[in-house]
């Protein structure tokens, strides 16, 4: 089963964001010498912690960094860049790099977030009420995650109009600007008269095209649709990926592909012992909390920092999905973690992601990995 990467381009503390940029160029030539499938990047904007905003722009520098390693988007956020843009942009990395492109393609979802009467936005109740964690076959599918009292997402707000998507009003159509980019791909896209457009380099562009989502909402239905391969984020909403997951499959036509095809991600750090392991994770929950409290992503802090924290009830009652579906231990105690989330979700591929403080402890996080991964009998 291929194993990929996901990176968001940690800056590191007291390091700026070139150091960041610089130390994914390095991480992605040692995921192509250690054989993972594919190395993708996160797009995040206006915090201080994460340097992966302009996915095409890095990804076209992973590209010409390495030679083998299929590179790409994980998520490129649509409405917040408009797919004639999108389509542009990763058909000029293809037309350079032919079959080593993936595009990549999530959405900004805000039907969760309603706004207060001073104009800042709150997360409003999931649908369909709490639901009990449960464990399905060894797979812990935690509750979904407790909103944390006062948090201020006014910054989200803000990012959000900055980026041309209002609150106010109804998100352009999902599923119809997936569609566009794929016409603009293919060649077969046309004007509002009638006219056929070029879009060049994307048209004809040596790329594949997915999909991510992290609910059972719009991307899995899109994603399955179309018949594309669909990326589920069970490091981002644990609770929800296996209804995610059987959306996709549910709604799932031949196009692209003739069968579903599922990449299930995971956050997880290795080390050569399981207690190495853990002292590397233990300040995850401190980067879940400012994530969920509104503060954004911030440079990952030490796990001594990590250790003398004092925390509530609540915030950790905020992050522990998160936390508690982190697989982190040995490569051993890692690869079986993994093999349990393919098993169960039935994934065709992994995709895994790691931060932590020192670089050089996520490079080797990966190099363990890919070693003991190697050994790993097919999943059946």
């Amino acid at each position: 089963m291929p194993l990929s990467i996901l990176d968001l381009s940690p800056v590191p503390a007291g390091g700026t964001p070139g150091d960041a940029l610089r130390n994914s160029i390095d991480l992605a030539r040692a995921a192509e010498r250690a054989g993972y499938l594919r190395y993708w990047v996160a797009e995040h904007h206006l915090v201080t912690g994460v340097a992966s905003s302009s996915t095409p722009v890095l990804v076209a520098l992973l590209a010409a960094a390495t030679e083998r390693i299929r590179v790409g988007s994980g998520a490129t956020l649509l409405p917040s860049t408009v797919p004639l843009q999108v389509a542009e942009q990763f058909g000029t990395i293809a037309a350079v790099h032919p079959g080593r492109v993936d595009l990549g393609l999530g959405r900004v979802d805000v039907s969760r977030l309603v706004r207060r009467k001073e104009g800042t936005p709150r997360l409003a109740p999931p649908p369909g009420g709490p639901r009990p964690a449960r464990v399905v076959d060894g797979l812990l599918v935690p509750a979904l995650p407790v909103p944390l009292p006062g948090a201020d997402l006014h910054a989200l707000g803000h990012a959000l109009a900055l980026l041309g998507v209002p609150l106010d009003e109804e998100p352009p159509d999902y599923d119809a600007q997936v569609g566009e980019i794929l016409d603009y791909i293919a060649g077969t896209a046309t004007g509002a008269d009638g006219r056929p457009l070029h879009v060049l380099p994307a048209e004809g562009a040596d790329l594949d095209v997915w999909i991510l989502g992290s609910t059972p909402g719009s991307s899995a239905q899109a994603a399955g649709r179309r018949g594309l391969p669909f990326a589920a984020n069970y490091h981002v909403l644990p609770a929800t990926v296996l209804d995610t997951v059987a959306a996709y499959r549910e709604a799932f036509r031949p196009g692209p592909l003739d069968r579903p095809h599922v990449m299930v991600s995971a956050d997880v750090v290795v080390a050569e012992t399981d207690e190495r392991a853990r002292e590397l994770a233990a300040p995850y929950a401190q980067w879940v909390l400012d994530v969920r409290s509104g503060r954004g992503a911030r440079p990952y802090v030490t796990p001594a920092e990590a250790r003398a924290r004092e925390w509530t009830d609540d915030e950790r009652a905020a992050v522990a999905d998160r936390v508690d579906t982190q697989i982190v231990g040995s490569p051993q105690t890692v690869v079986e973690g993994l093999r349990t989330l393919a098993a169960v979700t039935g994934a065709d591929e992994l995709l895994v992601t790691t931060i932590t403080t020192e670089h050089a402890d996520r490079v080797r996080s990966a190099e363990l990995l890919a070693g003991a991964w190697a050994d790993v009998p097919a999943i059946v």
